[in-house]
């Protein structure tokens, strides 16, 4: 489905964002896979070189550092020539409640789930419009659509991501770029194994299919919105949720 697609993921060494290179490479994608440890993306690299046999390319910065995204796509125009899908992956949870909030806190929430994110769609944009095609795809949360108490910062961080995606969306469908985004639920990753037992059984009982998600179930719908099958599809917030309701 993938076959000759230059796809650059961020947030790519463990959970959704680790799962979604994955299953690019098995559908034949040449990957950028972004990370902040070098040590990581090399082990991940190897292991997906290995197994599928594609071309792996690895980019280690923070997200924050703007001047470090423009870096990244520097290189990806020199040294990759194109670039057909971008995958806003990287994220942080961090809960507060109203009151307890810092500014510490806000600044850094903000400022990887959602600047970054805009900051990604811009450099990316200008490689697609040259061009003329491309596809963008935001990893949000349900989070961002229905709300959850304790996740204000979050939950408008991820909310953001929406709001970017239908803009963007607009803005971009005349250069054949199509940008949506997926909204994942409750997914057994890194940060869902620190609940305790009583909350891990709550956000079960809010579930309708009664389970939790696996990433590479987000990492399928990913895979939708990167091949061609969506071609007509922009603009769209995809949930990946199981029938959740918080």
């Amino acid at each position: 489905m993938l076959t000759n697609k230059k796809i650059f993921i961020t947030g790519s060494t463990r959970g959704i964002g680790r799962e979604t290179a994955i299953v690019c490479a098995a559908h034949g994608a040449t990957l950028i896979l972004h990370g902040r440890d070098m040590v990581t993306l090399e082990k991940l690299k190897e292991e997906i070189i290995s197994q599928y046999g594609v071309t792996v390319h690895i980019l280690a910065y923070d997200v924050r550092d703007t001047s470090e995204i423009k870096n990244a796509f520097v290189w990806i125009k020199k040294n990759v020539g194109r670039l057909d899908v971008l995958v806003n992956n990287a994220g942080v949870l961090d809960d507060a409640l109203l009151g307890m909030i810092n500014e510490g806190q806000m600044s850094n929430t903000f400022a990887i789930n959602i600047e970054a994110v805009i900051y990604h769609m811009q450099f990316a944009s200008r490689l697609m419009a040259k061009q003329k095609h491309g596809s963008i795809i935001n990893v949000s949360s349900i989070i961002g659509k229905t709300g959850n108490a304790g996740q204000t910062v979050y939950g408008a961080s991820k909310a953001a991501v929406i709001g970017a995606t239908y803009s963007a969306s607009k803005e971009l469908g005349s250069h054949n770029i199509r940008v949506n985004a997926v909204a994942p639920g409750f997914i057994d990753t890194d940060m869902t194994k620190q609940l305790t037992e009583d909350k891990y059984a709550q956000r079960i009982s809010e579930i309708r299919m009664n389970r939790i998600g696996k990433p590479e179930e987000v990492a399928n719908t990913i895979l939708f919105l990167a091949s061609d099958l969506s071609s007509y599809i922009t603009g769209q917030v995809i949930g990946v949720d199981g029938g959740m309701v918080i």
